[in-house]
């Protein structure tokens, strides 16, 4: 069957091999004057190819192709489906019209100069001179298409040779019988080829991804684009000099002998060129992914400018305000809802749901407290049982969108999702990546978490009011920055403010007139001591004193033993719920943030610094106590007020004379040395933190620590 002509010019091929021509394709580097020689053949005259639709069919002929001669001879029915047969039929039909001319003189090209085992690199430069015209995209694409005809040409007969006369007696001729019956010996070649035109494939989607980059956003002269483009009349070389290279496979297999067919070195060389067309293909890739990431960044920037500009100018209702921080899109309901007894099951909304309401975005990462969230449940339900208390609250989780999120993560959303009975996004991917850079900015959102509040315009009237909202609850409704202010404007400095509605005991013993001590610390040998001598001066001074218990701020563990001694030991009334304890020295933080938000010092505000003076007491080693009835309020530290209680008998007199409290601060005073070392301790919220704060005792500026805390105590 061996053909008697063609095996001399393969063993010229052969005995071209051993004498170097392969060392010496090895040896071809992408020089100066080989670029020269490349550029010198590219005169582009305008025209354009749509050259996607032609790589569709290019794709669609390479997976109907197999290197498994076996499976080839016995593969019943291939594939149903066709290209005609899509909607963009008639629009492929129309551009392989126009180029079918182009294509067909490229595969003559093919077929004539790798026949006569021509040397690549001509072959190559004649076909990119024949494409001289066109873009280097297309003229990669068509080369391709005119090697894919030729391909699926030679497969088509293998496949059909066992069942169709036709193919058969073609196969005959082209002396495929020998491929089919050697198919084994092949294995090698044909995995080498697979590979190569796989890459070649890939590298062909990587060039006219170039192409199709929105020119808007990424000029040529940019940086990643430029060094791209310097790159790719090099890559359309090489990637057509590997298509020239499969070519000469396929021609080398017809017409030859057992004795070639066993050859590897063939092999050889698709694979040294498959591994320069990868290594290629990673570069461009490189390049193409630091030009997405040029392209994403300034997409951002313009969705980020255009948010900006949005908040700026007024609307007539708060939809595009919403639309643009929430989803901007009609595909699908992005809010849902879950949790509230009333419905059953999960709601999804849209944002219509929200028009002509108050709307407070909760924004927080995945680790928001438990605590923080009950107690917003409490308001949120509270409002709803309320008509002149209106408003809706969605939450905005904020996650790092860098990578995909995990199952974990996932969890961790839904976990939150169930906590919540306001409205949530359906998904935290939904946020854009401006939205978040704009929360992060504007609103300064860093890791606690913020309550923004727009009004039914949508216009921004408070960048947080979780500080309002820990303070007064629903009353700060509308929870605007005016309202916090007229708030303020109506409090005085009294038990009443600290105490709130966390604890009804505590606020009856008020009303009735009674003294009252709340007290805090964790040292259980100076609770027990402070307790004994507070009542012994108490019973001195002939008044009955309430005592109670509110703990220490981040310290849940000791407080726990704590609370628990006390109860043990029977020394009075204390907070056994820590929710209770967490909240007191929350609200009196945010007290503290929002006099600073309003430009309140210890110098300008009473109030602000009887609010410092109990955060330095808690931020202390010892414990602290407060004493009041009415408007009458003495404090100190632990180890003064300790004493004071020790040396009633100093001020006993006194105390029945002008009253128990003032008297109290009289031998305080008394007691007071300048010497002293106040420690405040605020956790970071938001950029809220004042860069100045005086000593709430002396007036004198506090120095300023970084500290980075991790308590589970």
């Amino acid at each position: 069957m061996a053909a008697t002509g063609q095996p001399n010019k393969m063993q010229q091929q052969q005995e071209g091999v051993k004498s170097g021509d392969h060392p010496r394709f090895l040896r071809m580097n992408d020089d100066s004057t080989m670029m020269k020689q490349i550029q010198a053949t590219h005169t582009p005259d305008g025209r354009e190819v749509e050259v996607k639709p032609i790589v569709q069919v290019i794709e669609d002929i390479l997976s109907r192709t197999t290197p498994d001669i076996d499976g080839a001879l016995h593969a019943n029915g291939a594939h149903l489906e066709a290209l005609e047969n899509g909607d963009n039929a008639d629009a492929i039909r129309g551009i392989l019209e126009e180029l079918a001319y182009t294509i067909h003189k490229i595969s003559c090209e093919l077929s004539c100069k790798c026949s006569g085992g021509g040397d690549a690199h001509a072959t190559t430069m004649a076909i990119l001179n024949m494409l001289c015209h066109y873009s280097w995209d297309s003229k990669v694409v068509l080369t391709l298409a005119a090697f894919a005809a030729d391909y699926g040409e030679f497969w088509l007969v293998i496949q059909l040779y066992a069942a169709n006369p036709l193919a058969k007696s073609v196969a005959l001729l082209k002396q495929i019988p020998d491929i089919i019956e050697h198919g084994n010996s092949l294995n090698s070649r044909f995995e080498a080829l697979t590979k190569l035109i796989k890459v070649m494939l890939d590298v062909t989607k990587c060039i006219i991804e170039f192409k199709e980059l929105p020119s808007p956003y990424i000029s040529h002269d940019t940086p990643p684009m430029s060094t791209a483009l310097t790159h790719i009349p090099t890559t359309a070389y090489w990637t057509i000099r590997g298509i020239v290279a499969c070519a000469s496979q396929i021609i080398s297999l017809l017409g030859t002998g057992h004795e070639y067919i066993s050859w590897t070195n063939e092999s050889w060389e698709l694979s040294t060129l498959a591994y320069k067309v990868s290594s290629i293909h990673e570069h461009l890739m490189q390049q193409l992914i630091l030009c997405r990431q040029h392209i994403d960044d300034k997409k951002q920037l313009e969705r980020y400018s255009t948010l900006q500009r949005i908040f700026e100018r007024p609307h007539p209702d708060n939809q595009l305000i919403l639309r643009t921080v929430i989803y901007t899109k009609d595909d699908i309901q992005p809010l849902q809802r879950d949790g509230i007894k009333k419905f059953s099951g999960t709601i999804k909304a849209n944002i219509e749901v929200l028009r002509r309401k108050i709307v407070l975005l909760l924004i927080s990462d995945l680790h928001m407290m438990q605590e923080e969230i009950m107690i917003l449940e409490q308001f949120y339900k509270d409002a709803q049982t309320k008509p002149e208390i209106e408003y809706e609250m969605v939450w905005l989780p904020v996650v790092d969108m860098s990578k995909p999120l995990n199952e974990e993560t996932q969890s961790k959303f839904h976990e939150m999702q169930m906590l919540m009975p306001w409205y949530t996004l359906v998904d935290p991917s939904l946020l854009d990546p401006a939205v978040i850079r704009y929360i992060k900015e504007v609103w300064r959102f860093t890791k606690k978490a913020i309550l923004v509040v727009l009004d039914t315009q949508g216009k921004v009237v408070c960048q947080n009011a979780l500080h309002m909202m820990w303070i007064w609850g629903n009353f700060a409704h509308p929870f605007s920055s005016l309202k916090e202010e007229s708030l303020w404007k109506e409090e005085t400095w009294r038990l009443e403010l600290l105490i709130d509605a966390i604890d009804l005991i505590i606020l009856n013993w008020i009303a009735d007139g009674r003294y009252v001590c709340i007290y805090g610390g964790e040292v259980t040998n100076w609770i027990q001591d402070f307790n004994k001598e507070a009542q012994h001066a108490a019973g001195v001074a002939g008044i009955h004193l309430e005592m109670a218990y509110v703990g220490k701020s981040n310290a849940k563990e000791k407080v726990k033993k704590a609370t628990d001694f006390i109860t043990a030991n029977g020394l009075g009334y204390c907070w056994n719920e820590p929710n209770n304890i967490w909240f007191f020295w929350t609200r009196l933080e945010s007290m503290l943030y929002s006099k600073t938000y309003h430009s309140k010092t210890t110098a300008n505000d009473p109030i602000f610094a009887q609010i410092q003076m109990m955060l330095s007491f808690d931020a202390s080693d010892q414990g602290w106590a407060v004493i009041c009835r009415g408007t009458e309020m003495a404090k100190a530290k632990g180890d003064m007020m300790l004493r004071c209680f020790k040396e009633i008998a100093e001020w006993e007199g006194n105390a029945r004379e002008i009253g128990f409290i003032p008297a109290l601060l009289e031998y305080l005073s008394k007691l007071h040395t300048p010497e002293h070392c106040n420690r405040l301790i605020l956790p970071g919220i938001n950029g809220d933190i004042p860069e100045t704060v005086v000593c709430a005792e002396c007036g004198r500026p506090m120095e300023k620590y970084f500290m980075y805390r991790c308590c589970t105590t």
